[in-house]
Order: C-alpha cells, then structure tokens, then sequence
C-alpha cells in the first residue's frame, strides 16, 4: 500500500513537473537563435542570466501566494483577493490579452510548421488542422493534457536529441562568435521574458498535486531550469550551424546546411512544442473565464478557442510582434502584480527592499515595449 502511495506520488509530481515545464518550451524558442544572431551571443547568456533569474523568483513568489489562496481559481482571482476590485480589472485585461496573444503565436507559427509537413499551399489549411485538434483537447480538461504534455516533452527531447548528433558536423563554433550590427540591444527583453515564463499554469499545477501541495516549490523550479538549459542548447545549436543565415523562426535557415529527413523532423520539434502549450494556455484561459467570470464551461471553451483563430482571420499573423507584445507589456503587468500580492502575504522590510528592484524591471520593460510599438 505504501509502495503504491509512493508511485502515485511520483507520477503525479511527473506529470506536474511536465505540464509547467512543457508550456514554457513553446513557441518564444524559435525566435531566439535569431535574436542571437542580431545582438551576439555574450549578450544573449547575460539577458538569460538576469531574465532566468527573474522569472524563478517571480515564478516562487507566486507559488507561495498560491498556497495562501483557495483552490480553483486563475491570476485575476488571487489578484481579487490580495489586492482588491480595481487590481483584479487589471489583470483580467492583462491575463486575457496575453494568454490570447500567446495562443495566436502559437497558432501562427504551428500552423506554418504544419503547412509546410503536409506540403499544402494554402496557408488555412494547416492553421484550421491545428486549431481543431487543439480546441478538442482543450475540452477534455487537465487529465487529458497532463498526459499530452508528458509524452510530448519526451518526444520533444528525443528529437531535439537527434537534431543535435544529425547537425554537429555542420556546427561551426565560428558562428557563434561572428560580428553583428547589435542594432538593439533590448530586443532579446520580450521574447525572452515570453520564452520563460509560465506563471499562469501555476495554480493548475498546485491543483494537480492534490494533498501534495509541499513539492510545489520543488517543481517550479525544476520546470523552469529545464526550459533554460534547452533553449540555451537550442541557441547554439541553431546558430552554431546556420550563422548569420538564421531565419526568424530557425528552421528555415537551417534547411541550407541539413538533409530533408532532418529538416522534417525539426519541423515535427517545432509542431509538438507548440501545440502542447496551446492545449494548456487554452485550457488555463477556459478556467479563467470558468472560475473567475462565472462564464458557463460550454461558452469559456467556445471563446477561449475561437478568438484567436478570429484574430489571424482578421489578419494579426506576425508571430514576433505578437511574443514581443506579450512578453514586454502583458508579462510585466502580471509580474507586478504577483509582487504585489506577495508583499500582502509576506509583511516586512526585507520584502518591501525585494519587491522595489523587481517592480522596477517590469515597469522599465513595459516602457520599452511601448515605445518599440510605437517606432
């Protein structure tokens, strides 16, 4: 009996672990090679330093308000109860904004991934594909997805594993290290933050834990020092083989210096490390409007499915403005606000010298990306 308790324990954490973990390596990899490429590679390791950093302080704090907050609810009602009415408006703008402009990303860029696997012209074919398998499993809930995730994230590891042994004749550590114009030297804030962060499936992840609620703080860490090491991984790898030549999502450059079986499968890499995020960025923002908004099941999963397919309809199809939106401005806003809510649990001086730095990076961010809009 106590063996089984154990094992269910451990697959629970397991499939934990691999929905936090498995929604944060999403679509924001595939723009990072090509950032490196425009402000060099020594900034890039100083911007996942600092970044890195903030996002797993920012990602505990929010773990330890959701363990101060009652189940089976989303960010704008922790906000509501630690902060007030006129903060919980906020981050319902904020939380819906960006969670929509992450799933259309995810959708642009997936849909290209599978556009181009099935070798269809017509650009809708792949987005509708990959919409409706996606809204279906959002429908069926947290069961389903934890195991998507799960196997996804293995899958995901095994290809990129093959990418690597199939790329490293072709790596040049030269590449790494070539000159460049170094434009802007911000670019890499949003899509880095976009890359790392995860909070939203924070509660999601307390939830699945069950009686558990201990190895929370184990398991965001953990869930994000993996996206770290892979994305650092997937930068020198991308870039060490294609160079100046890397194209904005990655792939495409490399299809210059590697076979088309391999090309196929990074294709496939790209297709499944978006498609598990949009299945649970989709189904955290149907709890949004479930739990917090009091809206039926039927009509949250109707709404958080189809505005994004809406949008690209309607012609909002740059993937990097859009994780550059997200990650500058409606990040930042969460940020604060997880700050915030935080000071309200943990009185104290030390707190209120912790929280003075970190609201200022995200309001600092938040100033550039606004700014950068409107250049």
């Amino acid at each position: 009996m106590e063996e089984r308790t154990k094992n269910m324990i451990y697959k629970k954490v397991i499939y934990a672990l691999c929905t936090l973990s498995g929604t944060i390596i999403g679509v924001g990899l595939f723009s990072l090679p090509y950032i490196t490429t425009q402000v060099g590679i020594w900034t890039m390791l100083i911007y996942f330093l600092l970044l890195g950093s903030l996002t797993v302080i920012v990602h505990l704090l929010f773990g330890e308000v959701a363990l101060k907050t009652p189940d089976f609810l989303r960010m704008p009602g922790f906000v509501r109860i630690h902060l007030g009415k006129w903060a919980e408006k906020i981050s319902l703008v904020s939380i819906i904004f960006g969670l929509f402009g992450a799933n259309l990303a995810y959708l642009i860029i997936g849909g290209k991934f599978l556009n181009i696997l099935l070798g269809v012209e017509n650009e809708l074919v792949g987005v509708f594909i990959y919409f409706a398998l996606g809204a279906i499993l959002i429908y069926f809930g947290i069961k389903a997805i934890s195991k998507v995730e799960f196997w996804g994230l293995i899958l995901f590891f095994v290809i990129l594993i093959i990418i690597f042994l199939k790329g490293l004749p072709s790596f040049e550590m030269e590449n790494l290290i070539f000159s460049c114009a170094k434009k802007d030297l911000f670019l890499p804030y949003g899509p880095i933050l976009f890359a790392l962060w995860g909070a939203a499936l924070i509660p999601e992840v307390e939830e699945m834990l069950g009686k558990d609620k201990r190895l929370l703080r184990k398991i965001i860490f953990i869930a994000l020092l993996i996206p770290i090491i892979t994305y650092l991984v997937f930068i020198f790898l991308v870039t060490g083989i294609s160079g100046a030549g890397t194209s904005e999502e990655s792939i495409a450059g490399l299809a210059k210096f590697l076979d088309s079986k391999i090309i196929i499968l990074a294709l496939l890499f790209g297709l499944l490390t978006t498609f598990t995020s949009f299945i649970s960025i989709g189904l955290t923002l149907k709890k949004v409007f479930n739990y917090d908004l009091k809206i039926k099941k039927n009509l949250s999963w109707l709404i958080t499915c189809f505005v994004p397919i809406i949008l690209f309809l309607l012609g909002f199809q740059n993937f990097i403005k859009v994780i550059s939106f997200v990650g500058g401005i409606t990040i930042g806003i969460d940020g604060i606000l997880i700050i915030l809510m935080y000071r309200i649990i943990k009185k104290g001086k030390k707190i209120a010298l912790l929280a003075a730095p970190l609201v200022s990076i995200f309001i600092l961010g938040i100033v550039y990306q606004i700014i950068y809009f409107i250049k």
